[in-house]
C-alpha cells in the first residue's frame, strides 16, 4: 500500500511540473509556444496551377516533388512559421491537372505571399532552329523559333554575381550558374551536338540572351547575360540559389484569413472543449462518484500530458487537430466509465475492494485495447494518405489515444488503489458504487 500511495503522490508531483510548464510557456514569445495552424492563427492560402505539358509523364511526379521542395525552401528563406506546402493531382487515372498549395501562417498580405513565390524564376535553355524569326510582327516572342532542351534551371547547382562574361574585363553585370553533375553532362551533350548553333537563355519566358555555341562546354558552368545591372542580376543569383522552378506555376485562387477569424476560431475551439470538459466531470462525478472523480483527475493529467507533447513534438493546431484531441478525451472517457462499470460488477459479486479495483481493470483492459489498436490504425492510415489538414487531425488523434491508454489505465488504477476506500462500510460502499445503487 505504501508503494502505491507514494507511486501515487510521485504521478500528481510529475502532473503539477507538467502543468508549470505549460502555463509558463504558454506565450508567444516562448521556443515552446503553441505552433498554430493557419485557420488558428490566420494567413493566406495559395493555389497554383502547375503547367507538366512539357514534362515527360515519367518525370511528373520527381518534377512535383522538386517542385514542392524549392517552394519550401523559398518561404523558409522569408522566416515564414510553420508552412505548409503540398502537391495534389486531379482528376482520375493519374490524367489530371497538378496544383501546388502553399500555406502562409501569419502573411495577411496576399501581395506579399504571391511575391515570395512568383519571385522564384524558371530558366529555360532552348535552341534557336535555323530559318524561324526570333519575334512575331507584334513583337512577341515566337515559340516555333525555339526548340526544348530538357536543360531548366532545375539542374542548378548555384550562381553568383560576376561582371563580365568571365575573361576578367570589368564589363556589364551577368550571372555565372553552376550545373550539378546531370546538368553539366547535358549541358555538355547540347552543346557538343551544336556548335554554330544559338542557344537561347529564357527567364521566366522572357528572352534573356541567345549567345552562339562555339565549341563543345564542359566543366559544367554557363554565363547568363542580359540587361542586367547589378542590383538585378544579385537578385537573381539569389533566386536561382533558392531554387529554380521545375515547371511552371500559374496562380489559380488566394484566399486569406485574417488574424481576428483565427482569434476567435481559436477561443471557440477552447470555449467548446473546457465547456465539454466540464459538464463530462459533473456527470462522471454524480453518476460514478469516487472513480468517477478519479476518472476526471486522471483525465485532467491526461490534457496536461497532451498539451506539453503539443509544445516539445511541436505540433502544428488547425481547428482539426483540436477536434482530434477532443474526441480522444472522449476514448479516454469511454475507458473510464468501462473500469468503473467493471469494478461495480466485481463488487456486486462480494469481492473485495481492491481486489475488484484490480479485476475490474484486468478485464476491462482487453476491451481498451482493442477498441485504442482499431483508433490507433485508422489514425495511421489518415495520417499516410491524407492531405495536411487531415494529417494533422490524424496526428493528434494518434497521440491521444496512446496518452489515453496510459491516463486510464495506469494513472486511475493508481489513484484509486492508493485511496484505499473499502465498499464494504456505508459511505465507503456508496461512494464505490455508481449509478443508483446505495
Amino acid at each position: 500500500m505504501f508503494a502505491i500511495r507514494y507511486t501515487a503522490v510521485l504521478v500528481l508531483l510529475v502532473a503539477a511540473l507538467v502543468g508549470v510548464f505549460v502555463w509558463k510557456t504558454n506565450t508567444q514569445d516562448s521556443y515552446f509556444a503553441f505552433k498554430l495552424g493557419l485557420d488558428l492563427s490566420g494567413g493566406t492560402h495559395l493555389v497554383y496551377n502547375a503547367d507538366t505539358t512539357k514534362v515527360p509523364e515519367a518525370q511528373i511526379a520527381e518534377s512535383m516533388s522538386a517542385l514542392q521542395a524549392v517552394i519550401e525552401r523559398r518561404v523558409n528563406a522569408f522566416g515564414v512559421g510553420e508552412p505548409v506546402v503540398q502537391t495534389q493531382q486531379s482528376g482520375a487515372l493519374g490524367n489530371g491537372s497538378y496544383r501546388l498549395i502553399v500555406e502562409l501562417p501569419g502573411i495577411t498580405d496576399v501581395d506579399e505571399a504571391v511575391a515570395m513565390i512568383g519571385q522564384t524564376p524558371l530558366l529555360e535553355f532552348k535552341l534557336v532552329k535555323p530559318g524561324e524569326p526570333q519575334a512575331l510582327p507584334n513583337g512577341a516572342i515566337n515559340p516555333a523559333a525555339f526548340e526544348d532542351t530538357g536543360l531548366t534551371g532545375k539542374y542548378l547547382s548555384s550562381a553568383a554575381l560576376q561582371f563580365g562574361n568571365g575573361t576578367g574585363v570589368a564589363t556589364a553585370p551577368t550571372v555565372l550558374i553552376n550545373f550539378n553533375p546531370e546538368g553539366a553532362t547535358m549541358f555538355a551533350d547540347i552543346t557538343g551536338k551544336n556548335v554554330g548553333r544559338e542557344l537561347a537563355i529564357f527567364l521566366d519566358g522572357n528572352l534573356l540572351s541567345a549567345p552562339v555555341i562555339q565549341d563543345r562546354i564542359t566543366g559544367g558552368s554557363a554565363v547568363v547575360s542580359g540587361n542586367f545591372n547589378a542590383e538585378s542580376a544579385k537578385q537573381l543569383a539569389t533566386n536561382l540559389n533558392l531554387g529554380a522552378l521545375p515547371v511552371p506555376i500559374a496562380l489559380a485562387s488566394t484566399q486569406t484569413i485574417g488574424a481576428t477569424l483565427g482569434d476567435e476560431a481559436t477561443r471557440a475551439g477552447v470555449f467548446a472543449g473546457v465547456l465539454g470538459f466540464a459538464l463530462l466531470s459533473i456527470f462522471m462525478i454524480v453518476w460514478y462518484r469516487l472513480p468517477g472523480l478519479v476518472a476526471v483527475v486522471s483525465l485532467f493529467i491526461y490534457c496536461l500530458l497532451m498539451l506539453a507533447l503539443f509544445k516539445l513534438i511541436p505540433v502544428v493546431l488547425t481547428a482539426a487537430g483540436i477536434a482530434g484531441f477532443i474526441l480522444s478525451v472522449g476514448l479516454a472517457v469511454d475507458a473510464n466509465v468501462l473500469i468503473a462499470e467493471r469494478i461495480k460488477e466485481e463488487l456486486a459479486d462480494g469481492k473485495k475492494t481492491n481486489e475488484a479495483i484490480r479485476e475490474g481493470f484486468a478485464r476491462a483492459w482487453l476491451a481498451i485495447r482493442d477498441s485504442n489498436i482499431a483508433h490507433i490504425i485508422a489514425a495511421v492510415i489518415l495520417f499516410w494518405f491524407g492531405t495536411a489538414l487531415i494529417k494533422g487531425f490524424a496526428l493528434v488523434f494518434g497521440l491521444g489515444v496512446i496518452i489515453s491508454m496510459l491516463s486510464a489505465i495506469s494513472i486511475s488504477r493508481t489513484f484509486l488503489l492508493a485511496l484505499g476506500v473499502s465498499a464494504e462500510r456505508g459511505l465507503g460502499r456508496f461512494m464505490m458504487l455508481s449509478g443508483w445503487h446505495k
